[in-house]
């Protein structure tokens, strides 16, 4: 996969550095279809994980954007991205790359059009004052000149993605060889071309399991070498991403019951509905959803320089950005706290868009003229007159919770 990813991560800095988070508040303010098309058309291609699209998502609920729209950009985004539908074309083969952004699509717009509106929503416009909207991001405005957005850009993809994405990555890699080494596909052998059957063994594992779109990918190909369908295969590629138990009880928390009903609903008659229509098309004949399995092992033994270029250049990243992030966490340690400082306890951030939009958050209540969040210890530092309340307020309201010390 190494080649691809490296390409989605490179198409991911662009898209955060580049496009002005203004842009996507700006067509999911109405209460109506339009609205729930562009939230899920907006979500694809964004790399972010079921973890880091509630806060971006709760965000753009408070700056205008109908409940529907937050639902359907809190199915359809984590489900995909720019960096995990080229992995699935580099591992899983065209047909699979396809499927994949049309499934999350069609479950997107059904889950967000069966959401009811509670409330008008405030206007877009006049909540994003000076176009400082969700999504936008400190690098992105900060750079002026073309050069300065495509450095961000690089950071972005290569440095604050693989501190991302990178550990479930190798996680989702040590699950797949640990299943493809250690379990013997006798195990399997009641699932194996039994559609129901496997469709259901995978939404047990997957809906509790925190796995991002991209780390999901092994673990599914190493699920078909035992036997499970194609379809099954898809179910993993959809529920596993985009249904974990943080984020089950976050949506429950701050978009109501019902909303979390028609959430998990819509994931899971999407995911088990294209499962099923792939398993149809695989066992017809139509179409062969394995082909790309037995190339790959092929491939393996006459894997071009490139592949290891690129593989090598990937672990060099990755090995750097998780060194870096290690030295920005013993750093936040040594700083000093000044008599005005409060400390505050976030729970629920589980990656850089977390932590960001609990920064971004605090920033923007009143009387806080300064706030560092760091990641590894769930603490947020605030400096300013701000009472706690409406600090922690401010948290609350893009999907964390918090308490001062």
């Amino acid at each position: 996969m190494s080649p691809y990813l490296l390409l989605g991560f490179l198409l991911a800095g662009l898209m955060h550095a580049f496009i002005p988070g203004k842009f996507y508040a700006k067509y999911l303010s109405n209460s109506n279809f339009k609205s729930v098309l562009n939230a899920a058309l907006l979500g694809i291609p964004l790399p972010l994980c079921s973890c880091g699209v509630i806060p971006t998502a709760m965000s753009l609920r408070k700056e205008g954007a109908s409940k529907g729209a937050a639902v359907s950009f809190l199915i359809a985004t984590p489900q995909t991205g720019v960096d995990s539908i080229l992995a699935t074309y580099g591992l899983m083969g065209l047909p699979f790359a396809i499927v994949r952004p049309i499934a999350a699509l069609f479950t997107a717009i059904f889950g967000g059009w069966a959401v009811k509106d509670d409330a008008k929503p405030i206007d877009a416009a006049e909540e994003c004052h000076g176009g400082d909207c969700c999504c936008d991001n400190t690098d992105a405005s900060a750079h002026t000149t073309f050069a300065q957005k495509l450095a961000g850009a690089l950071r972005y993809g290569y440095v604050t993605m693989m501190q991302d994405i990178g550990k479930w990555l190798v996680v989702g890699l040590v699950v797949a060889a640990l299943i493809t080494l250690c379990i013997p596909t006798e195990w399997f052998a009641a699932f194996q071309a039994n559609t129901w059957a496997s469709m259901l063994l995978v939404l047990a594992i997957a809906i509790p399991m925190y796995v991002c779109a991209t780390g999901s990918i092994p673990i599914a190909v190493a699920l078909m070498m035992k036997g499970l369908t194609p379809g099954a295969a898809l179910v993993l590629l959809m529920a596993g991403p985009a249904c974990n138990a943080a984020s089950i009880l976050v949506v429950r928390k701050a978009l109501g019951t019902r909303t979390l009903a028609v959430y998990l609903l819509s994931i899971i008659v999407g995911a088990v509905a294209f499962g099923s229509l792939i398993d149809y098309l695989h066992f017809s004949g139509l179409v062969d959803f394995l082909g790309n399995l037995s190339m790959n092992a092929e491939a393996a033994h006459q894997s071009s320089w490139l592949s290891w270029a690129c593989t090598a250049l990937l672990l060099a990243l990755l090995a750097n950005a998780l060194l870096l992030q290690r030295h920005n966490h013993a750093h936040s340690k040594t700083q000093n706290k000044t008599p005005n400082m409060t400390t505050f306890k976030i729970e629920g951030m589980n990656c850089n868009h977390c932590r960001m939009a609990a920064e971004k958050a605090i920033l923007a209540v009143e009387g806080v003229t300064a706030a560092t969040v760091d990641l590894q210890k769930k603490e947020a530092q605030v400096e300013g007159t701000a009472s706690a309340e409406a600090i922690c307020k401010a948290v609350e309201e893009v999907g964390f919770t918090c308490t001062a010390q």
